[in-house]
């Protein structure tokens, strides 16, 4: 699927794609840990299963209509940390997502989501094939694995064209609408889970508010990153205007999920990129971020201070 790639970076993916002559449906290439370090009432082989059969749930189906050849595929990780097994099939933990995506003439790969997800209770089987149906909530497990799937994929569509996700978090919205007809919905699904909850992360992305956001996801990577190559002052300044209209979605919204997830995943890069600028650029940028990601000031003032 072509998510905006430049022009000769296409063509030479393209002629890949001759070459090999295959075309892959499925658009995740998801790396699955499952661990579970203070469970000792369960065998090891249950959470190998569990961890095999997530793994194919998530790179093994087809969560768009788009086609998307081998090279490009979103690159995720999950790792699920179990911490205590209330039954042989009912599991109490958290999981953590992370993705990125190419830049564009380098070996780069940028981080785009980095989320810890608390509310994580869920029941499996071992041997038991994972279903998920876009109309019902099926059960806890999937719902979350196919969430997720639809909120990597609509960040990454974002980061190639403006709004281009809209759609997959519609999807995403849809996952949590279907939990939240259940008369006692699990913990992360509903307004009353808290900020922090499956529910807020995707209420604030579609609400005109958050906006400016989904504009610095496109313009931070597409005329950011992906142009750092060929000119590296232009790319920056794209990069700071996209990060510096962030205070329009903090004026209304201080210390929202939406932002902290944007931050945790990208701080280290802003540092990593800004570091090296001019002391006007970092000096035009510091107090912004200080201010929006409070969080982080430790980090921002030892690397760009």
């Amino acid at each position: 699927m072509n998510k905006g790639l430049p022009t000769i970076g296409l063509l030479l993916l393209t002629a890949a794609v001759m070459v090999s002559g295959k075309l892959q449906g499925q658009e995740l290439d998801c790396q699955v840990s499952v661990i579970a370090p203070t469970v000792n009432n369960m065998e090891a082989s249950v959470f190998e299963q569990l961890e095999t059969a997530i793994t194919e749930f998530m790179s093994g189906r087809r969560w768009t209509m788009d086609e998307f050849t081998l090279e490009e595929r979103v690159t995720c990780t999950m790792q699920i940390t179990i911490s205590k097994a209330t039954s042989q099939t009912n599991f109490e933990g958290t999981i953590q997502v992370q993705s990125s995506r190419p830049i564009y003439n380098s070996d780069y790969n940028a981080p785009v989501l980095l989320v810890n997800d608390n509310d994580f209770d869920f029941s499996y089987a071992p041997g038991t094939l994972l279903q998920y149906s876009n109309d019902q909530f099926r059960d806890n497990l999937t719902s979350v694995l196919a969430f997720y799937a639809y909120l990597i994929l609509a960040m990454d569509y974002d980061t190639y064209s403006l709004e281009g996700g809209t759609n997959l978090y519609s999807q995403a919205q849809t996952v949590v609408t279907n939990a939240q007809g259940l008369s006692s919905p699990p913990a992360g699904w509903s307004a009353s889970d808290g900020k922090q909850s499956r529910y807020s992360l995707i209420d604030n992305i579609l609400s005109q508010t958050f906006r400016p956001l989904r504009r610095c996801y496109y313009e931070y990577h597409r005329m950011g990153l992906d142009m750092a190559f060929d000119d590296p002052a232009v790319a920056r300044q794209s990069m700071s205007d996209a990060l510096i209209a962030l205070r329009n979605v903090h004026r209304i919204r201080p210390a929202n999920y939406n932002l902290q997830t944007f931050f945790q995943a990208k701080k280290d890069e802003i540092v990593k990129m800004f570091g090296p600028a001019a002391e006007g650029e970092r000096a035009r940028l510091l107090p912004v971020l200080k201010l929006i990601d409070p969080g982080n000031i430790p980090i921002y003032d030892q690397g760009l201070g």
